[in-house]
């Protein structure tokens, strides 16, 4: 029961990420503007819809798809007035799914709302909701944002008589005076400590946000870890690919492939060439996957996914279930229908088509032990390092580990004779990566808990978790814990004794941590000791703002050059480098006594009081959250987008060094600080 509910699972989801990738761009919505008098203006939303594809209209009952609706975001002296009015062609049927009558549009549509200016300066903030269906899928709810604002309205009488009709009809005068005012919790990160803020004046709070990215390269960019961060991404590919290769899913097929191949023909040099070509297909699977990935989201993006609320807590879900899967609980295989298709396809096929249709199917016959590794690896590269080229590297350095013993094998035949047979370790294999999926599966949820503050994970309630786990991977390496699928054994082989002290190793390493140590070595997945309420810990090294504005005008008043810390609560780079670089006591001193630290949180989920359009590589992006906010400064003023990144400016928002990413090397971020202070002493 429980491998077929995980089939239809991974088939549906499959169907509804190509469907919602591929109808996205089935309705394409254009808004324009119509003055209709002196005190209304029309917004006109006008749409091409595919052939098969229909929006549906207005008037329909509850129960039934998504209607088209008009909503507010902001209003200051413009209102909407009467209902969205669909126009000419709408359908009215009989909908036998949602039996109901419903109507839709075909091929075009047009929606008209009519809205009244109560003011002279006015500005409405909008948008247009709207389902669309084909008749297999539909898309999920979509918007169109449209914005009215200007400064030729009404004025004296006329504008009067228009706001008494705007009351009259019963619109409400201002929906931004409903938003919630900014609060240390809700906003845009009060000060961690009491701390007495001046107000800055207007010209002041320009400056400190206009781009510096010129001056940033007068500095040069020397600590710019992209490229090593890719090249990480590379390794962490291998490393999975490696560890793919023993589990019991892939290493049996690797002698029958080779078999296949140098049987099937009498010319060995053909069946080598043909043994390379499927080697390469390998790698052309998995690359082409990374690049679907790279594809569906671009780097900014990613950073929003990796601390979504929903996303984190699926992907948690799913490496609980492969971890169980992997411990015995029960087998999770893609439908046999599937492997057996292709596999008759690629048996039926001559030349190149043939060879890549078996490296289709090793993919499809291996799934089961290489979803959770290939998951995890491009759930990693896509949110930790800021480039959406990532998931496809990772892809590169995987697919190489994974094909390249095949090719081995096949050009060395006499290798397959001293290759370990498969047996009970391959088993233990896929036990303890059981419970490496269901230790990261915490990692995850972690996150999500940090970016909405549920404080239902904090670092104890992790650590306590992960020690259990690791001790109970001990246990299990010590033979006095078994899954469903051990053999029994009536000793302890010398690898699994040394495997099993690493264990427990680990496990007794952590036990300090729930008193307040560092445990550096597990600083990456845990949350941030900030979030320990049993800490003896005296080393607090903790930034006193968490809002940009209100810590550039302290740093003013007080005549401190400022370092901005742009970070995240799902950064793992970020964690190392507060434990291992700024607790460090030279670092220390010049963070708390010399600078005045902004930790600027890209990943925070905490509305804004207003939503703020900017335009942004010529289009318009509305910010939402105070994440949104931080991420678009960093990108706006200093031209990056990755995490930790740390930038010291004085107090007119100007670069007084080079920008530094993640590297543990305390020698050289002390005399990143120290160039810092010298040159703000200079000025």
């Amino acid at each position: 029961m429980i491998q077929a509910a995980m089939k239809k699972f991974f088939t549906l989801l499959t169907l509804v990420l190509l469907v919602a990738t591929a109808a996205k761009a089935q309705v394409n919505f254009s808004v324009s503007y119509k003055r209709v008098n002196p005190t209304e203006v029309d917004v006109i939303f006008k749409a091409t819809i595919a052939k098969g594809w229909h929006v549906y209209s207005t008037n329909i009952g509850e129960g039934g798809p998504t209607r088209a609706s008009f909503g507010v975001d902001k209003a200051d002296g413009a209102e909407p007035i009467g209902k969205l009015k669909p126009g000419p062609g709408v359908k009215n049927v009989q909908d036998e799914i949602f039996d109901m009558p419903v109507s839709y549009f075909e091929n075009t549509c047009t929606f008209t709302q009519r809205v009244k200016l109560t003011k002279q300066d006015y500005q409405l903030k909008a948008y247009l909701k709207y389902g669309a269906c084909n008749d297999q899928n539909c898309l999920p709810p979509m918007t169109v944002e449209c914005k009215v604002a200007g400064k030729d309205g009404p004025t004296g009488a006329a504008a009067d008589a228009a706001q008494a009709v705007a009351d009259k009809e019963g619109q409400p005068k201002d929906t931004a005076a409903a938003a919630p005012a900014a609060t240390e919790e809700n906003a845009e990160g009060a000060p961690a400590a009491a701390v007495d803020v001046p107000q800055a004046d207007s010209a002041t709070v320009a400056k400190w946000y206009t781009p510096v990215i010129d001056q940033l390269q007068k500095y040069g960019n020397a600590s710019s870890t992209a490229g090593r961060s890719l090249f990480y991404i590379f390794l962490m590919g291998i490393l999975g690919g490696i560890v793919t290769l023993f589990t019991p899913c892939v290493w049996p097929i690797i002698p029958m492939t080779v078999s296949f191949f140098l049987h099937r023909s009498d010319d060995r040099r053909k069946a080598v060439r043909e043994a390379i070509i499927y080697g390469i297909s390998i790698v052309v699977i998995y690359v082409t996957l990374g690049l679907v990935i790279s594809g569906l989201f671009g780097a900014s993006a990613l950073n929003s996914l990796s601390t979504n609320a929903v996303f984190n807590i699926i992907f948690c879900l799913m490496l609980l279930i492969f971890g169980a899967s992997f411990l015995g609980g029960f087998e999770i295989t893609l439908p046999s229908k599937w492997n057996n298709a292709v596999d008759s396809k690629a048996s039926s096929t001559a030349g190149l088509l043939g060879i890549f249709l078996m490296a289709f199917t090793l993919t499809l016959v291996s799934f089961s032990c290489t979803a959770p590794i290939v998951g995890f690896l491009l759930v990693e590269a896509s949110t930790s390092t800021g480039s959406a080229m990532a998931p496809a590297v990772g892809m590169v350095g995987f697919a190489l580990a994974l094909a390249l013993p095949f090719t081995l094998f096949a050009l060395f035949p006499t290798m397959m004779k001293k290759a370990p047979k498969s047996g009970s370790w391959m088993n233990m294999i896929k036990v303890v990566l059981g419970f490496v999926e269901i230790a990261f599966a915490l990692k995850f949820l972690s996150v999500a808990d940090l970016a909405y503050g549920w404080h239902i994970l904090d670092r104890e309630v992790f650590l306590s978790l992960w020690i259990i786990l690791f001790a109970a991977l001990g246990c299990y390496l010590f033979g006095w814990l078994r899954f469903p699928h051990d053999d029994v054994e009536d000793h302890t082989g010398v690898t699994r004794f040394f495997m099993g002290v690493i264990s427990f190793a680990f496990a007794v390493y952590m036990v300090p941590g729930l008193w307040g140590a560092p445990c550096k070595a597990v600083s990456a997945f845990s949350p941030p000791i900030s979030t320990q309420d049993f800490n003896l810990d005296p080393v607090k090294v903790e930034a006193k703002f968490r809002d940009y504005d209100a810590g550039m005008a302290y740093a003013k008043s007080v005549n401190k050059p400022v370092l901005l810390d742009f970070t995240g609560h799902g950064c793992v780079n970020c964690r190392k480098m507060e434990l291992a670089v700024w607790h460090d006591p030279k670092v220390r001193d010049l963070l708390m006594k010399d600078y005045v630290l902004i930790s600027l949180y890209v990943d925070e989920k905490a509305p804004l009081p207003e939503n703020v359009e900017v335009q942004e590589d010529g289009k318009t992006t509305t910010l939402r959250t105070v994440g949104d906010k931080w991420s678009y400064l960093q990108r706006h003023k200093f031209g990056s987008n990755q995490q930790p990144l740390y930038v010291p400016v004085d107090n007119e928002g100007n670069p007084l060094n080079h920008t530094f990413s993640y590297k543990e090397d305390i020698d050289g971020y002390v005399k990143f600080l120290k160039e810092g202070i010298d040159r703000y002493k200079a000025k």
